[in-house]
């Protein structure tokens, strides 16, 4: 058995807690009526005691030595091999953890491995009064190193071991969804991102093209991360990865055969206005040697654990670069892309909408959908139905104008609402045409009453386009542009 298997064998027995039956409790029982539950006690206070409170997880003792553990991972006198085998050996304890027991040593990771704010707060100080002499380069360094916690080098030593980064992307990915109703992990998620944006950095990624011959453990990925248009079948994965279409994903060296983002493409004549005939299985391909367009269609990242870690638009970039070297004949690069939010957005506005039409349109869109004078209630009734409406029907329309609207002028914090057109608007591109029933899938009636948008990309105009949405203003085509003036 080699040191790493001794050390194991040896701690994660004594991080298992004691058997719930015979652990003594502080928790007064009895039939009365039951008294508000106090506030949760911080790890501070918990590794002073010595009986656990109903609701926790690891009883005091415990909790006591799991801290050890993970001040061993931490401790700078271990080499980092070594504190990669001690990481690996409180991941293997976490695996077996109750959910409970997980979040205990998320809050001592949180808790007691912050940065020490007496040296914060000197080092801070010491700055402020170098500011504008000769010290305050030496000032700077110092309240840097101050600010660097304990909790930092704990998360790199997890990195160590073979599995640790799948293991640290799990980790996040599993406290996500807790972090609005509990605050204190909020330290311990900003530092993992931040070490994640530097580990994921797109300098140390690697763009590979991904074919019909590529490995089948890695197409089965892409059916599994596929997230905006579902892959129903091997049929439908082998026409997407046809001779008229390229796929692309991102990957980490130390997870190469997991793609951390990835993108499909088709090859056309023209922008593509619906989804239908990129999806049709039967479809003859494309002739590539006369395309002239790559239209964007798909693009999913595969990782819970790397939100708010953004490569996107890096992945375009490459993409764009790569294909123009394989297609020197490419003019036109755009998206086909949903508009998620629309229909809830619709929802919440149709009634502003209808107040902001003259007489003349509101009394046509009565007559269309039988009310008059018609109220929001209606309009929503009728365009439940959009695929059935007329290409002159008011509520046609007044869809598409409120889509123009959504897309070009609704913003947020200084961010269009939309999630998608945040992220193209973001990554430099305009918001180019609607597509009318662009997809009629149920998916797509549900997001937006089947409307896709294009998002174009002008390699010449994109810093141009990011100074625009920096100014608050939304880069559009003249069409989009009158559409959402209405």
């Amino acid at each position: 058995m080699n040191a790493a298997s001794t050390w194991i064998s040896r701690t994660v027995p004594r991080l298992r807690p004691a058997d719930p039956k015979t652990e003594a409790t502080d928790a007064g029982g009895g039939s009365g009526p039951r008294a508000k539950p106090p506030a949760p006690r911080s790890t501070h206070e918990r590794l002073a005691a010595t009986l656990r409170r109903a609701g926790e997880g690891l009883s005091p003792r415990a909790l006591r030595r799991l801290l050890a553990d993970l001040q061993g991972v931490a401790a700078t006198q271990v080499s980092e091999v070594e504190g990669g085998r001690r990481a690996e050996a409180v991941a293997a304890w976490y695996a077996q953890a109750k959910p409970e027991e997980r979040r205990d040593m998320w809050l001592l990771m949180c808790e007691q491995f912050s940065a020490d704010a007496e040296q914060v707060k000197t080092a801070r100080q010491r700055h402020e009064a170098a500011a504008g002499t000769e010290d305050e380069a030496h000032a700077e360094m110092h309240l840097r190193r101050a600010l660097v916690s304990p909790r930092t080098r704990l998360l790199q030593r997890f990195a160590v071991f073979p599995q640790g980064m799948r293991f640290l992307l799990d980790l996040r990915a599993e406290w996500l969804p807790l972090l609005k109703s509990d605050k204190r992990l909020l330290p311990l998620d900003a530092e993992l991102e931040h070490l994640f944006s530097t580990w994921f950095d797109v300098a140390f990624l690697e763009l590979r093209a991904l074919s019909w011959d590529s490995p089948a453990s890695l197409l089965e990925k892409l059916i599994k991360y596929e997230a905006v248009h579902d892959i129903r079948s091997w049929a439908d994965l082998k026409n997407r990865l046809d001779s008229d279409r390229r796929c692309y994903g991102f990957f980490h060296p130390r997870l190469p055969n997991e793609p951390l983002i990835f993108v499909e493409v088709a090859l056309l004549g023209d922008i593509s206005s619906s989804i239908t005939p990129l999806l049709d299985e039967s479809a003859e391909p494309v002739d590539i040697a006369r395309a002239s367009t790559a239209i964007f269609y798909s693009i999913s990242n595969t990782q819970t654990g790397l939100r708010g870690v953004s490569f996107g638009d890096s992945l375009i970039k490459h993409v764009v670069e790569t294909l123009t070297v394989e297609f020197p004949r490419l003019r036109t690069f755009a998206t086909l892309s949903p508009i998620p939010g629309f229909r809830a957005w619709f929802g919440k506005h149709c009634a502003a909408a209808l107040d902001a039409l003259d007489d003349k349109r509101r009394a046509e869109l009565g007559r269309a959908v039988g009310f008059e004078p018609p109220q929001a209630a209606h309009v929503l009734a009728a365009a439940d139905k959009a695929l059935e409406l007329p290409a002159k029907s008011p509520v046609r329309q007044l869809l598409l104008q409120c889509a123009a609207r959504y897309l070009g002028r609704e913003m947020e914090g200084g961010k269009p609402v939309d999630a998608v057109a945040r992220f193209h608007l973001g990554n430099g591109a305009r918001v180019e045409r609607l597509n009318w029933a662009g997809d009629p899938s149920p998916k797509g009636q549900k997001q937006s009453y089947g409307l896709m948008v294009n998002y174009l990309y002008d390699l010449k105009r994109i810093d141009k386009h990011r100074s625009l949405l920096a100014q608050g203003r939304v880069p559009m085509s003249s069409d989009i542009d009158s559409l959402s003036r209405g």
